[in-house]
């Protein structure tokens, strides 16, 4: 192939490369067998350095030390180490404490509307069905999510964009659906909660009629580390302290993930937000079934939106640390 090519005369730079290397080059012979005694260059011995323990504490100091209360005592002329700026821990934000100074964003709390069980007048708050269509929406459950719709729509809640924040339990997010479709919100803003937002579990009252709620706010009443009786079908048994944690780690997510933002938090059971409210306001969580929300109601929160008609005896006493709260 390649004496041919140089006959013709006529042969492409590529092809004429090739060629030149093979007129002038003759290429070794390939070996057919390798000798066991073959000599191979020694490997090059790599010195690694001693790691400086001292060093990489110093560094890991550095790079957390703006999380840290400022040091008065700390001199930088005598350290060996650069000055490091310091941030009052204040600023560091995430640390959320009930009740807050203030609020990054504005809290819209809203109720989803009845469920199918609720409908039945049966309690189901076991989170291992909480996807289920049988926890959706009763046909008065989506009206009532309607009307939550329209009521913040009436509002502006939504006017400057805002961000949904529902349980994943079914009847919630159809909620949130439902409310992001009439005020224009886009689906992506719909942000599904797993766990922090699930209904209160009420573990053996499972099944029982809903009228035997006020047996469990009778207990709360007396004290936020009351359970209900436990139950071995996966249905959680949650005081009112359970559920205080649980809220509490869900703003601490929302204060720093968002900031000036609005958020609409959609919650498939009233325990959630009324024990939330209980304590942004600084109220004895033992009296959170006061500020209870009906299927399907919309509150805005603020210090003093609490209704009238809602103003629990609890307003008497502040609880300043929940949810260890005592009267004062």
């Amino acid at each position: 192939m390649i004496q041919s090519t140089v006959a013709s005369g006529s042969v492409s730079p590529v092809k004429m490369l090739v060629t030149t290397f093979a007129s002038n080059k003759t290429p070794p012979p390939y070996p057919t067998t390798v000798s066991a005694a073959t000599s191979h260059p020694e490997t090059p011995k790599v010195h690694l350095k001693s790691i400086d323990r001292r060093r990489i504490l110093a560094s890991l100091a550095a790079s957390i030390t703006p999380f840290l209360a400022p040091n008065p005592h700390l001199n930088h002329e005598e350290s060996p180490l650069p000055p490091v700026f310091l941030f009052p821990s204040a600023d560091a934000r995430g640390l959320f404490q009930m009740p807050p100074v203030r609020l990054s964003n504005r809290y819209f709390l809203v109720r989803a509307g009845e469920s199918e069980f609720e409908s039945l007048g049966i309690i189901n708050t076991n989170p291992v069905g909480k996807t289920s269509v049988d926890n959706g929406l009763s046909k008065i459950g989506k009206k009532q999510a309607v009307k939550a719709a329209l009521r913040l729509k009436e509002i502006g809640a939504c006017d400057n964009g805002c961000w949904i924040w529902p349980s994943i339990t079914q009847r919630a997010y159809q909620a949130a659906e439902i409310i992001a479709a009439i005020n224009g919100i886009n689906r992506s803003n719909i942000v599904p909660e797993y766990s922090f937002l699930d209904a209160r579990g009420l573990g053996a009252y499972e099944g029982k009629a809903l009228q035997s709620v006020s047996e469990i706010y009778a207990s709360d009443s007396v004290s936020t580390n009351i359970k209900p009786p436990p139950i071995n079908d996966g249905t959680p048994n949650e005081s009112v302290a359970d559920v205080f944690v649980r809220v509490t780690q869900l703003m601490s997510i929302l204060e720093t993930q968002y900031s000036e933002d609005t958020v609409i938090i959609v919650s498939p059971d009233s325990d959630n937000l009324t024990i939330l409210q209980a304590g942004l306001v600084g109220l004895d969580l033992r009296r959170h079934s006061e500020l209870s929300f009906e299927p399907g109601e919309v509150r805005f929160f603020d210090p003093s939106s609490i209704p009238t008609y809602k103003q629990p005896a609890s307003a008497l006493y502040k609880c300043l640390k929940p949810p260890n709260c005592t009267r004062v």
